[in-house]
């Protein structure tokens, strides 16, 4: 069935195994917004009117459309954001400057965690907190800074012995994840918002509202939809959005090309759409050294010369190593590695673990750092 088919009566049954169910007013306006006979970006709010527009966001619209010129009332008309002198859902969730008060699911947090999963109680993980609210080009702007501003960059030692910068995760990847959840998501689902999670090994972007009625998982890289169009054009005006299909296929290939497993995808409890984007196991060794990143920043190279750098870099990323170890990673005898490591030693870059110079478990690890037992 495309469509909603009433009764008579005005009522409206759904089959559900071998029953039919009759639905509730709510009801039969979900599946009407499921299968795009209403739009619930279309619907008037009819408490709203021209002041509770930002005007700030509404100029940087104007100067991108270059339509200065053109008044506010009319731009919102013909955007179809306005209706009988009455912002639509679309017109206040873009333009909004009190979105909250008139939809208040349709704020977003950031959430950062310390492990991999989440904890309560005592246990609590939670190290970093952001709650936003307001229009979707503020919510935008505000969650990219502070997504980056908890991101890692990982360091690695290039053949030339230069150390080179790979971020955690592609930058596009996340952000469209983000923008696409703001964009495509099911404003109508009420009692949820966006949330984006970070933890050591991965980031997760979840958006309320199951899929549209023609997108599936196994589809969605190939269909073109926008359950919101109007919000959809608008944030493409504005240079963010892409074709539903087109976004979620470069985040594909933006993993792919930073040699990160592939975005997974999944509907939880079929009214949602959750986004997992892993990171690489070095990242993820990142994370649980976190001191060791702040050692990394605070090195001066200038003292080492390039065996000494390759070993600090295989510490920096596997926190201990042995004599032989260093032989093997060098390519030298062991004679030549015991010397260098007695002079990172005597630099007060490496502590040395043991009980005498000849016990067969001793090994080196970076000042200040403690390895994992």
């Amino acid at each position: 069935m495309n469509f909603v088919i009433f009764a008579s009566n005005d009522e409206v049954f759904l089959r559900i195994g071998d029953k039919s169910v009759r639905l509730t007013h709510n009801q039969i306006t979900n599946l009407e917004f499921d299968k795009g006979q209403r739009m619930f970006e279309d619907l008037e709010i009819i408490d709203s009117c021209l002041s509770d527009i930002d005007e700030g966001i509404m100029a940087a619209y104007k100067s991108l459309k270059q339509a200065e010129a053109i008044p506010t009332e009319t731009i919102l008309n013909g955007r179809g954001l306005m209706k009988n002198g009455h912002l639509t859902n679309a017109g206040m969730l873009l333009f909004g400057k009190n979105t909250f008060l008139h939809l208040p699911n349709s704020r977003i947090r950031f959430l950062r965690y310390d492990g991999k999963k989440s904890e309560t109680g005592k246990r609590l993980n939670i190290i970093k907190e952001f709650d936003y609210e307001g229009p979707i080009p503020t919510l935008i702007e505000k969650i990219t800074k502070d997504v980056k501003s908890q991101l890692r960059e990982f360091q690695y030692l290039k053949e030339d012995g230069k150390f080179a910068v790979i971020p955690e995760y592609p930058e596009f990847a996340w952000f469209e994840g983000i923008v696409n959840a703001l964009t495509h998501r099911d404003y109508s689902f009420k009692g949820d918002y966006v949330r984006i999670s970070m933890y050591d090994d991965r980031l997760e972007i979840f958006s309320p509202g199951a899929l549209p009625n023609v997108v599936t998982i196994e589809s969605m890289r190939h269909t073109r939809y926008a359950r919101n169009p109007r919000i959809a054009r608008t944030l493409s005006e504005f240079g963010w959005v892409k074709e539903l299909n087109e976004g979620v296929n470069r985040i594909y290939d933006e993993m792919q090309l930073s040699f990160l497993n592939d975005p997974k995808y999944s509907e939880p409890n079929k009214n949602s759409v959750l986004l997992v984007l892993e990171n690489s196991v070095t990242s993820r060794h990142l994370r649980d050294t976190d001191r060791l990143d702040e050692y990394m920043g605070n090195l001066n190279f200038d003292i080492l010369d390039r065996a000494e750098t390759t070993v600090v870099a295989y510490l920096y990323n596997n926190e201990t190593i042995t004599v032989k170890e260093t032989a093997e990673l060098l390519g030298k005898s062991t004679g030549y590695s015991r010397i260098l490591l007695r002079k990172l030693l005597e630099k007060k870059l490496v502590v040395w673990h043991g009980t005498t110079p000849k016990d067969p478990t001793q090994y080196y690890s970076l000042e200040n750092i403690v390895p994992k037992s």
